[in-house]
């Protein structure tokens, strides 16, 4: 098991009876050396950047899987939580209305935190903080860019579409007006293609439910009906297909001679038998079939080759 994937456990230790008086929060010492701390959450920052770098330090030292290096990592993890709500905070608009509560965002901001922890390097001499609030903050944009989306496009359509609202945003107020897909190829000197691509990836980043309503929120509470949006959309039109496959096939019947149009009328139009039909033409009915499968033949493959 990766230091990442270690399951955090409670951090509570049994305290031995010795007492450090340097800190409040401290209250005696771990079986490992450390201080016990039995309120890590509660440590003041200043107090959690010295606790920390001690703990760091004795941790690169301690063997992983231990209980001794259980206690350490995870006393170090209640202690520096604090810069995962620091870095969530910046995330709260996002949260409102996307589907993604706060508490979601912490979560996976401590993954961040575990990482950072586990990839500290005392002797480098760098606040931990440095280092651990990127990995906090990669961690969570990561997850807003990997399942946020109500549909999954490419990741390199996923930055664009940020890319594409800071360049609408930056236009709209130099233009006065949204800009066209012209001016923000040139603004991102990118091809229109490529922008188009990214307009459209963007209506994937969020969806709507079928069953909302459609009114704004005022005329709602004015006890005016809202109406479904499912309402408000077209659906598909069972006679679109037959109306494509008889404008398709009225050229090719047109370029059919007299006699097999004839035959067709009878069979289909008409409704009438193979045996009728051949009465009718004073041909026997085995002709009529074969008639038939060649006509019937050459409109297929008609219509296939358009």
């Amino acid at each position: 098991m990766s230091r990442s994937d270690t399951v955090v456990s409670p951090v509570c230790e049994t305290t031995v009876a010795v007492v450090t008086p340097s800190a409040e929060c401290v209250t005696g010492t771990s079986p490992v050396g450390l201080p016990h701390v039995p309120n890590a959450r509660e440590v003041a920052p200043a107090d959690a950047r010295e606790l920390s770098r001690m703990f760091l330090v004795r941790l690169r030292a301690l063997e992983e899987g231990t209980r001794e290096y259980q206690y350490a990592r995870n006393t170090l993890i209640e202690m520096n939580v604090s810069l995962v709500h620091f870095a969530a905070r910046r995330f709260r608009g996002r949260s409102g209305g996307g589907g993604v509560e706060m508490d979601d965002i912490v979560q996976v901001g401590t993954i961040g935190l575990i990482k950072a922890i586990d990839r500290f390097d005392p002797e480098r001499e760098v606040e931990f903080s440095t280092l651990a609030l990127p990995y906090i903050t990669g961690e969570i944009k990561r997850y807003f860019r990997d399942t946020t989306w109500a549909v999954h496009v490419p990741r390199r359509l996923q930055e664009l579409r940020t890319e594409l609202v800071r360049s609408q945003e930056e236009l709209t107020d130099v233009l006065g007006r949204t800009p066209t897909v012209a001016e923000l190829a040139e603004h991102l000197e990118l091809d229109e293609a490529e922008v188009r691509d990214g307009l459209v990836a963007a209506n994937g980043y969020t969806s709507g439910s079928l069953d909302a309503g459609t009114e704004s929120e005022e005329q709602s509470a004015s006890g005016r009906r809202t109406r479904p949006l499912a309402e408000s959309m077209g659906d598909v039109d069972p006679a679109v297909e037959l109306f494509e496959d008889m404008h398709t096939l009225a050229p090719l019947l047109g370029r059919l001679k007299e006699r097999d149009r004839l035959i067709l009328a009878m069979r289909f139009g008409q409704e009438k038998t193979q045996a009728e039909i051949g009465v009718e033409l004073g041909v026997s009915q085995m002709q009529v079939s074969r008639l038939l499968s060649r006509i019937l033949s050459e409109l297929r493959s008609g219509m296939l080759s358009v």
